[in-house]
């Protein structure tokens, strides 16, 4: 019965897709008022429920959306994220893509591609990229722990091309710029002639779990380019991390 009583206080908020005060949900499961507070207060204590103010409203906590995620499969984050990429691959007239870190590594696990059956596009391929010359990799590293971000920089970093960091220092300096300017960019670090952008996309208080870029041939993908590139894709990226925590929140 006390299992029942949380999982419905938990559905009453995600429900709700708002911050929600404690006497709304008291009304919608009808639990007695002492009941309820002592059931949202140890909720709260848990992190399965937060109070983003202090209006005394609650939302679905950190804590909870962390165990969805973990949980959600490749699948469901394409079907969240997808129609978004897509937009934004239209809207760029250029390929983009979305990786997950995932046991330390990030991988790509989706592409969109323009619609212009004239456009000449460049297709990244799916699984592992390098932690230390891929954008979506170090989108995500930037922001990443400092013992994450040493384990990167200890492992042995293969040069792809001329063009490919593999120095501590360098990767250090990089990983400031991207910090700064709020994304992160590839110029033919990996292959000759392609170039790439990438944003974070921070889960609440996770932090980067994901990225999502675009990549193209290096005439396109001018370092000009790739900057206003790069301010869309962090846009672009608040807008997926909503995608995919709405439907974590709809799926508790």
């Amino acid at each position: 019965m006390h299992l029942e009583r949380l999982i419905g206080l938990l559905e009453v908020v995600a429900v709700a897709g708002r911050p929600v005060s404690v006497t709304e949900v008291q009304k919608a499961t009808r639990l007695p008022k002492p009941t309820c507070y002592r059931l949202i207060q140890s909720l709260a204590e848990q992190k399965l429920l937060d109070q983003p103010s202090d209006d005394g409203k609650f939302v679905i906590g950190e804590r909870l959306i962390r165990v969805a995620l973990l949980g959600k499969s490749d699948v469901d984050v394409r079907r969240c994220a997808a129609p978004l990429l897509k937009a934004a691959a239209i809207s760029f007239n250029e390929t983009v893509f979305l990786a997950r870190l995932r046991d330390s590594v990030v991988e790509i696990i989706h592409v969109e591609t323009p619609d212009d059956p004239a456009r000449a596009f460049i297709h990244p391929g799916l699984g592992v990229r390098p932690m230390h010359a891929c954008s979506c990799s170090k989108a995500i590293a930037a922001f990443a722990e400092p013992a994450f971000q040493d384990a990167i920089l200890s492992s042995g970093m293969k040069q792809y091309t001329e063009h490919t960091k593999v120095t501590t220092d360098d990767l250090r300096a990089e990983f400031a710029s991207i910090v700064a300017r709020g994304y992160a960019d590839c110029d033919q670090e990996i292959d000759l002639g392609i170039a790439s952008v990438a944003a974070p996309i921070a889960i609440g208080n996770i932090g980067a779990t994901f990225s999502v870029g675009a990549v193209g041939p290096i005439r396109r993908f001018t370092k000009e380019n790739r900057g206003r590139i790069g301010q869309k894709l962090t846009g672009l990226s608040t807008k997926i991390s909503g995608a995919i925590q709405l439907c974590n929140v709809a799926e508790v």
